[in-house]
């Protein structure tokens, strides 16, 4: 059974950065393409970015690219997502998990929507 933990959220002030973290158990996880998604109070979740297994591939949305930065380490386990530049448009509860992942695109795996394997997620909160 898939477990993740994310973690590193906060409240910060417009301009400001945060580092999440996302700790995923139960999954091989160097086979898989990683992404976090956002979702913004009162909306549906989305894509903020994603990774390939290898790190050589990225994905980010039109929203955050060139103010975050998604990395992996695979030897821990680990998913990260450096945030800059924070606006209050990017509060919102982020999460991680395993992706579908091309050029122009990134979704949630089916396998990880088909089991629900969404973690609880960390909250951002971007004030001005």
């Amino acid at each position: 059974q898939v477990q993740v933990v994310e973690s590193g959220g906060g409240l910060v002030q417009a301009g400001g950065s945060l580092n999440l973290s996302c700790t995923v158990s139960g999954l091989t996880f160097d086979g898989y393409h990683m992404g976090w998604f956002r979702q913004p109070p009162g909306k549906e979740r989305e894509g903020a970015s994603c990774i390939s297994w290898n790190s050589i591939a990225t994905y980010y949305s039109d929203s955050v690219k060139g103010r975050f930065t998604i990395s992996r380490d695979n030897a821990k386990k680990r998913l990260y997502l450096q945030m800059n530049s924070l606006k209050p448009e990017d509060t919102a509860t982020y999460y991680c998990a395993s992706v579908t992942l091309s050029r122009n695109s990134c979704s949630p795996s089916p396998t990880w929507t088909l089991h629900n394997s969404w973690g609880q997620g960390t909250q951002v909160t971007v004030s001005t």
